[in-house]
């Protein structure tokens, strides 16, 4: 099966420090579009709101980075699981924690990447499907400082991977889509301080 990687790029110490400035409070609201994949092909379509309360510190995200690193995506998930730094939810369903908020500009635009322990059911549970080795749930939003606006990406099953960089080429934290294609959050709009 196909799989799209997204490459969060300098997810390295240099870039975590960002998540040391002010704590803030924002909320982001839209509408999640998320593609189908495997047996089940249906797009769906549904409201979401993540809402931020505080960011990751920098010198807990610079630990959690040595975690992934040496121990992999599940040492990562056990050291992340009982944070709570805000709350995703999706449609009708009860909101997830999230366990890890790092919020930086790119492109002149306030980024927010979060990262929490996914919605897992049942089936999935007692059949062993390979969709359990995907335990995380990742969201990126892009939104314009000036207007509150912007748009974004879910994977609403993610696995998460340290990469060294070779011959001098900058470390990277791989995010690895278990479906085709990652969702897409549209008419993003903000409320509360998104300002770096």
């Amino acid at each position: 099966m196909l799989r799209k990687n997204i490459i969060a790029t300098a997810l390295i110490i240099g870039v975590f420090a960002l998540s040391g400035f002010a704590q803030r409070s924002a909320t982001f609201t839209g509408t999640a579009v998320i593609y189908g994949s495997g047996f089940n092909t249906r797009t769906v379509t549904r409201t979401f709101t993540l809402k931020v309360d505080r960011v990751t510190p920098a010198e807990d995200a610079a630990r959690y980075l040595t975690t992934l690193e040496q121990g992999g995506q599940n040492a990562l998930m056990d050291e992340i699981r009982n944070n709570d730094l805000g709350q995703f939810t999706l449609g009708g369903s009860l909101g997830r924690d999230l366990n890890a908020v790092i919020f930086d500009t790119h492109d002149g635009k306030t980024r927010i990447r979060a990262i929490f322990d996914r919605w897992v059911g049942f089936g999935e549970l007692r059949t062993g499907a390979r969709s359990v080795d995907y335990p995380f749930g990742y969201v990126e939003i892009l939104v314009d400082p000036k207007t509150g606006r912007g748009d974004g990406t879910i994977i609403p099953a993610a696995q998460v991977r340290f990469k060294r960089g070779k011959n001098g080429a900058t470390d990277t934290v791989e995010i690895e889509d278990f479906g085709i294609y990652p969702g897409r959050l549209i008419g993003v709009r903000s409320r509360g301080n998104i300002a770096m």
